[in-house]
């Protein structure tokens, strides 16, 4: 059985780190904190809504690839095969593509032919229309009218090598993550997913890898929150008969 892992998501303003719910800055953590904690992985997301990828965020990438000695995949705003290059040239091991793949689902192609299927995570964002039933939403927004589980095989044919399962509605609310939304993606899909959006506490994250398949959880607000790094959560879940990343 392959090991569980756990990914410390950052999302970054204009250079400086965001809690996602409302966008609220948290200068605090701004790049320093991260060698507290021990992540398997790294997820940098760009959510300024002016100037995508700016200089000042590719420098913010540079850091965490100078300093972290950890898979970094980056994202937010990739909008052309060029975006990707220059995000790998700054030091990202994997791209995160999202809104950009509705109307071009062959960037996809184009990056994992030549960097790998490996090296493209795709991200996709649900909302809940009704019971157990899910619409892909594009910049929390657009209503596509696609179903997850039909746009992942998408993303999957074209090419994509992890998807990034992220409840909306979840996302932000410390209330624990979307467990139907994941089992019900997780069942029909052959690649590994990832789980973002609602983990408030480490009982969250057992929840979550004990009653769906999911591959990792990604964890971001809840460190704005508590001093307690991943550690702590890694020896949670052990106790739980989890297994998990050392």
């Amino acid at each position: 059985m392959l090991k569980k892992r756990l990914i410390l998501v950052l999302t970054f303003n204009d250079g400086v780190l965001f809690r996602t719910k409302k966008f609220i800055p948290d200068y605090r953590y701004t790049k320093n904190f991260i060698d507290l904690w021990s992540a398997d992985e790294i997820i940098l997301l760009d959510i300024s809504k002016k100037n995508k990828l700016s200089q000042k965020f590719l420098e913010i990438v540079k850091y965490f690839s100078l300093n972290c000695f950890l898979p970094i995949s980056v994202g937010g705003g990739v909008r052309s095969f060029k975006d990707a290059v220059n995000l790998f040239k700054h030091g990202a091991d994997k791209i995160v593509l999202n809104s950009s793949t509705y109307k071009n689902p062959n960037l996809i192609r184009k990056i994992s032919k030549v960097f790998g299927s490996q090296s493209v995570v795709h991200s996709i964002d649900c909302k809940k229309i009704k019971k157990s039933k899910y619409e892909v939403v594009i910049n929390n927004t657009f209503k596509t009218n696609l179903d997850p589980i039909q746009w992942a095989k998408i993303a999957i044919q074209n090419g994509c090598g992890e998807l990034l399962i992220n409840s909306i509605d979840n996302d932000g609310s410390l209330l624990g993550y979307d467990l139907e939304l994941v089992d019900l993606i997780v069942k029909k899909i052959n690649v590994p997913c990832l789980a973002l959006g609602g983990a408030g506490n480490w009982d969250h994250i057992v929840q979550l890898f004990k009653k769906t398949n999911i591959s990792a959880a990604c964890t971001q607000n809840i460190y704005h929150f508590t001093n307690e790094s991943l550690k702590s959560a890694k020896e949670y879940l052990k106790k739980n008969k989890v297994q998990i990343r050392q």
